[in-house]
Parts: structure tokens; C-alpha cells; sequence
């Protein structure tokens, strides 16, 4: 759990985009779980199917890298997961904006289906031999979000529960890195250690490149720059065409790069000439 100042066991403000992601989880845990029991077959090839594979990503399934990270199997793997999730984007969410938040955790999900992709693609291509496994669950979101704790604000602390002892986030961040890359060096688990890398490189370059408020954000500030330009350039033509008019009625007007009107510089002469 994470602190600062006084030790604290409590939990981050349980609002905004943290909520609806929790929420979203945990009633696609429990629909899995209740169609596991009436028709367990039936779901269960649905939850393949909605869960990553590299393999069927790249002949068809282009819903895996977003479907997969809401495939929860296990009560306790899932209370963990969903934890995590809480205290990471609980955190980052009063820091920071909803939707950049947002926008960092559906990077690191995106960016650790892609992760396992590259992988796969490389090993099949130079002949070497890897374990294809599916990927499930929303561990690589969660490790961007504390990629992005650990980078920017390094020295909050979290206590290892149960121990009593605490740790600051950019240590434990780097802990993680180094079992994911540890994990490497597994058959069983080298797919899914070289997704959750990746799910942090995608944190890491989302936090040093995105704008703070979210590609939203910047996305609309592109829209009413680019409506903008639009009305300045209707103002000019206006301009231009009213220019034209008026030399033709025998008078000078004048209008800046803009499209205003120039007034005259003395007040001594007439606005028409």
C-alpha cells in the first residue's frame, strides 16, 4: 500500500475511471464464472477466444489485445489483480487526469499484447523453438501503471503487506522488472515475461511522450486549431473580396494579415478617402 508522511493501510479514493475499470472486471469475472458452471464448454472456448494469442491475432482475432485483459480465471489470482489495479490507477488518478490515466493503462494493455506478438513473430521466423501461450488478466496494464508510479513519483512508499517494512515505488518497480526479465530465461514463461516488459516499456514511453491531460485532450486541441484556421481564412477571403469591392466604389480599405480592419493613423483624415 502506499504512503506518505505517516504510515497508512488504506486504499486510494475509489472514483472516476478506477471504479468503472474495476467494476467493468469484476462483473466479466463473474459472468465468466457463472457460464463456466452452466455451460462450461461453451465458455470456456469463449474465453479462449477472447483471450490473447499471437497466433490467432495475426489471422484474424484483432479484438484480442483489448478483449483479453478483462479474461479473469481464479478468485485469488483476480482479488490480486484487481488490488493492484485499484492502488495503481487509485493513485495515479489523484495526480493526475481520469483520462490520462486512461489513456496510460490502455497503452501498457495494448503495448503487452504487442510485446507477446513481436516474440512470437521473431522466434517463428529465425526457427526458434517458444512455448505459445495465452495470455489473460490485466498484469501488464498494472505493471505500466507502476512503471509510471515508480518514474514519476519515485519516492512514495508502499508497505509489503503483511510485512511491516516499506519500500520506495522506483525500487519496487525495478524488483518487477528484474523478476519479468529473470523469468526470461524459463521456457514455460519467457512469452508471458517479454509481454509484461513490454506492457512497461508502452507505460514508459506513453509518460515521457503523451501530452498530461491524454491524446483526448490533444486531440481536441487539434480540432478547434484546425476549426480555427478555418474561420481565420473565411475571414480573410471576406477581406480580400471587401478590398476589392470598395477600390471598385472609389475608396481604400485596409485589413492586416488577419482579417481587421485597419484603422487610419491620424485622426485628421476621413475613414474614406
Amino acid at each position: 500500500m502506499p504512503r506518505s508522511g505517516a504510515s497508512t493501510l488504506s486504499f486510494p479514493a475509489f472514483y472516476g475511471f478506477t471504479r468503472r475499470l474495476i467494476l467493468v472486471n469484476l462483473a466479466a469475472y463473474f459472468v465468466l464464472l457463472v457460464s463456466l458452471t452452466v455451460a462450461h464448454k461453451t465458455a470456456m472456448s469463449w474465453a479462449m477466444a477472447l483471450g490473447f494469442t499471437p497466433s490467432l491475432f495475426l489471422h484474424g482475432g484483432l479484438w484480442q489485445p483489448i478483449t483479453y485483459s478483462f479474461v479473469h480465471f481464479g478468485i485469488l489470482n483476480t482479488a490480486l489483480e484487481l488490488l493492484s489495479l485499484w492502488c495503481m490507477a487509485g493513485i495515479l488518478e489523484g495526480m493526475h487526469s481520469s483520462n490520462w490515466v486512461a489513456w496510460l493503462y490502455s497503452v501498457s494493455v495494448v503495448g503487452t499484447a504487442a510485446a507477446a506478438t513481436a516474440i512470437y513473430g521473431v522466434a517463428d521466423g529465425i526457427k526458434l523453438p517458444l512455448a505459445e501461450g495465452r495470455i489473460f488478466g490485466c498484469g501488464g496494464g498494472i505493471f505500466g501503471l507502476l512503471i509510471a508510479i515508480g518514474v514519476l513519483h519515485g519516492d512514495m512508499e508502499f508497505i509489503l503487506f503483511p510485512l511491516p517494512i516499506s519500500i520506495k515505488a522506483r525500487y519496487l518497480a525495478a524488483i518487477y522488472a528484474l523478476i519479468s526479465f529473470a523469468k526470461l530465461f524459463y521456457d514455460g514463461q519467457r512469452m508471458y515475461a517479454f509481454a509484461e516488459l513490454g506492457g512497461a516499456l508502452a507505460g514508459l514511453v506513453f509518460i515521457r511522450l503523451a501530452p498530461r491531460r491524454g491524446f483526448s485532450f490533444l486531440f481536441s486541441e487539434q480540432w478547434f486549431a484546425l476549426r480555427n484556421r478555418y474561420y481565420r481564412y473565411k475571414r480573410r477571403r471576406a477581406a480580400r473580396k471587401f478590398e476589392v469591392y470598395m477600390k471598385s466604389q472609389g475608396r481604400t480599405v485596409r485589413f492586416d494579415g488577419q482579417g481587421h480592419k485597419l484603422d487610419e493613423d491620424s485622426d485628421d483624415k476621413k475613414r474614406w478617402n
